[in-house]
């Protein structure tokens, strides 16, 4: 309780009573003028003042304190020796909660005191209810909005996902076909030209079916753990030819980058999207900043990384990658889609809107996070959270150049779709394999039981049947250990990839594949048959 008066007696009266009444603390003032500072450093329930004191009166105290957000609400009883209908009128009119006059007798002064005193308690228990209140229904909406954005995504995912399957398979028999006839040397020089535009349709199209599959998480992603810093120091140059001549590329590496792991291929490519949407928003000029750090535990949920409007990262250690451009810049609106496939800010036929989706699901599935930060004029950055791996980074293998080579041992080609099986027969066949076709693989089981013997399986993932693909490979591997497994398929299904990714020593080409690739993995397989043979030999 805050006591203003001019008068010390006022002390004695009032405080030899209140100073021995439990829960009750007295601080005495004479400066009127000091009420807010006052009330504020005793953080007081209920303010006594007299009405008549010189300078500062006592309405010139209830008006100050009313004024103030601080004190707006503390009770404010009037003392007085006035009792008169018009002054107590004006006092309440101002906004006292009680009127004495000099002076009370002392167990009633504590009774008002303690009856104001709660009911300020009250009120202030009132507003921290609605806060909390308000509070709790902004988490929910935000709630309802993160549910709402990641079924809508969720629902978006598997329809391109199904749609990116039989796209896939479609095009692998275009590209078989097209890459037999290549083979065969009988198109004239004119119609080659109109088979490698084909076939540059055909790359086109996979390209495309591959962002949708990266966007539905439905993308086979080749994982290894790697050290980060040499591939984002190196795509300097890269970026350079993809920017102009006009557009800076800066890069900025902290020192000693955790591990983690990916797939460097899908990662190239994304950030590779990312550079050419900030290229479009830049209009060819500016500056691409590519920036990396490490972010432990507590540093990630410090950054306060906000996901699908309400969704926050799990707590661990993170590598966290930035592009930021200096390019126009989103609305929040456009923020809210930017990572549906197909939404383009770009005119018709400038862009597929698969740039920044391809990057979410890839993102997502290789268990990190992806968030936005931008406003209209001073553009982008894109923050991509990849958790850290514990483990020693795996030996960086460049891949050779891709070239046609075949051989002479045995191929079993399973694959239900006839005209992608016949295409593939036909390719397998003309580089001089021996080739066998299965619609199925319990008709690929009924040969491998029955003594026929193989150096490799060709299947693909998902068929008619009583067996599995899965199962077909561990039938090979039971009679004929030293045999090669290939799977194909046109979409990473869940009977081989686990969390999006493949299992170690798992073997998957998806469709549609080249001809050279297909000749190029087939060769590496059964050179590993080779070397495994020689060991066993030599052992």
């Amino acid at each position: 309780m805050l006591l203003i008066d001019d008068e010390l007696i006022a002390q004695d009266l009032i405080g030899d009573h209140l100073s021995r009444q439990p829960g009750i603390r007295l601080r005495y003032d004479q400066h009127a003028e000091r009420a807010i500072e006052l009330c504020r450093e005793t953080e007081a329930n209920v303010v006594l003042v007299d009405l008549r004191m010189p300078g500062a009166d006592g309405f010139d105290v209830i008006r100050m304190l009313r004024a103030n957000a601080d004190t707006a609400h503390v009770p404010i009883i009037l003392l007085s020796s006035e009792d008169d209908a018009e002054t107590k009128a004006r006092a309440f009119a101002l906004g006292a909660n009680d009127y004495l006059v000099k002076w009370p007798e002392a167990r009633e002064l504590e009774a008002r005191i303690r009856y104001h005193c709660a009911a300020y308690h009250a009120r202030r228990q009132r507003d921290a209810a609605f806060i909390e209140l308000r509070q709790r229904e902004e988490e929910l909406r935000a709630s309802q909005a993160a549910l709402h954005q990641a079924q809508k995504m969720e629902a978006i995912g598997q329809l391109t996902g199904g749609v990116a399957h039989d796209f896939n398979n479609v095009l692998q028999i275009i590209s078989g076909n097209l890459h037999l006839l290549k083979m065969l040397g009988l198109v004239s020089p004119q119609g080659m030209v109109r088979v490698e535009n084909a076939l540059a349709g055909v790359e086109r199209g996979a390209r495309l079916a591959s962002h949708l599959l990266a966007f539905a998480r439905r993308q086979p992603l080749q994982s290894a753990v790697v050290d980060l810093t040499p591939m984002l120091t190196d795509m300097d140059d890269m970026l350079g030819h993809v920017l102009g001549p006009r557009a800076n590329v800066v890069t900025d590496i902290a020192p000693h980058l955790w591990n983690i792991e990916v797939d460097v291929g899908q990662l190239n490519n994304v950030i590779l999207n990312l550079a050419i949407n900030a290229r479009d928003a830049m209009h060819g000029e500016g500056t691409l900043t590519i920036r990396a750090r490490n972010l432990d535990a507590d540093a990630a949920r410090l950054h306060k990384v906000n996901v699908a409007a309400g969704e926050h990262i799990p707590h661990a250690d993170y590598v966290l990658i930035e592009i930021v451009d200096t390019g126009v810049g989103m609305s929040d609106a456009v923020m809210q889609r930017a990572f549906e496939p197909f939404f383009t800010t770009k005119p018709t036929g400038q862009g597929t809107g698969l740039g920044l989706s391809m990057a979410y699901g890839f993102v997502k599935q290789s268990g990190g996070e992806i968030t936005l930060r931008s406003r209209p004029g001073e553009g982008t950055c894109v923050q991509i959270y990849l958790p850290r791996n514990e483990a020693v980074a795996a030996a960086d293998h460049a891949a050779g150049a891709e070239t046609v080579t075949g051989g002479a041992e045995t191929i079993l080609v399973v694959e239900d779709e006839e005209a992608v099986r016949s295409a593939t027969v036909a390719m397998l066949a003309d580089l001089g394999y021996q080739v066998l076709a299965s619609p199925d693989a319990d008709d690929a089981a009924r040969l491998l039981e029955g003594g026929t013997c193989i150096d490799l399986l060709f299947t693909d993932v998902i068929m008619p049947g009583r067996l599995t693909s899965l199962e077909l490979s561990e039938l090979l591997k039971r009679h004929q250990p030293q045999a090669q497994v290939l799977f194909t398929s046109g979409y990473a299904e869940g009977l081989l990839a686990h969390d999006g990714k493949l299992p170690h020593g798992v073997n998957l080409l998806a469709k549609p594949y080249t001809l050279e690739t297909l000749s190029a993995r087939i060769r590496q397989l059964l050179r590993q048959r080779s070397t495994a043979a020689t060991n066993i030999t030599a052992a």
